[in-house]
């Protein structure tokens, strides 16, 4: 990751994995204590608009730069141990978390939080509606989002309650001359 562009090189893929007994042992693949990987680690984003500069907040700029210098004492700790591969998120030894964690990761979050269940992925709709409410124009929303069709604005970007009575607002003031809130709306008005 570069911090200064705010650039993601590399998207982490989950594992694959084949059997890797000679006789089956009566496992899925994933839990074949020989298994083998047979997915890559890492692939390039899946669309052109997927490999995008992104704006990353000074506060979230700060929190990862922390984060690489405590992983840089870990690295230390770890010594010969140390599995360079230039995650931002690592193992204390340097191998990349596993996707699984994360999501245990991700579940305890939104319990200790008290919210609701919900997918990880939930969180790139939650990202792409506070665009919206942000009121970011729709080619900026699609940049920061990797969308390469204004289509998937409408998969991802959720109406609120807010925006619905910010409208109203707006709606209002169009409506009534200020200081007739209340009163029956006009012929003209109809």
């Amino acid at each position: 990751m570069d911090l200064d562009k705010g650039k993601l090189r590399r998207n982490r893929q989950r594992p694959k994995y084949e059997h890797g007994c000679r006789e089956n042992c009566g496992r899925k693949p994933g839990f074949c204590p020989e298994r083998k990987q047979v997915r890559a680690e890492t692939a390039d984003t899946k669309s052109r608009a997927g490999r995008r500069t992104i704006g990353l907040p000074a506060q979230l700029v700060a929190l990862l730069r922390k984060h690489r210098e405590e992983q840089q004492s870990e690295r230390a700790k770890a010594r010969q141990l140390w599995e360079e591969g230039d995650w931002v998120f690592t193992t204390a030894v340097g191998r990349p978390v596993s996707p699984y964690s994360d999501y245990h990761e991700w579940k305890d979050l939104l319990a200790s939080a008290g919210l609701r269940d919900g997918r990880l992925h939930d969180a790139r709709h939650t990202a792409a509606t506070v665009l919206l409410i942000l009121g970011a124009p729709e080619r900026t929303v699609m940049a920061i989002m990797g969308w390469s069709s204004s289509g998937m604005a409408r998969r991802y970007q959720h109406v609120t309650d807010g925006i619905r009575n910010t409208v109203a607002r707006q709606v209002d003031g169009l409506l009534w001359e200020p200081g007739e809130e209340g009163e029956e709306p006009s012929e003209e008005a109809n």
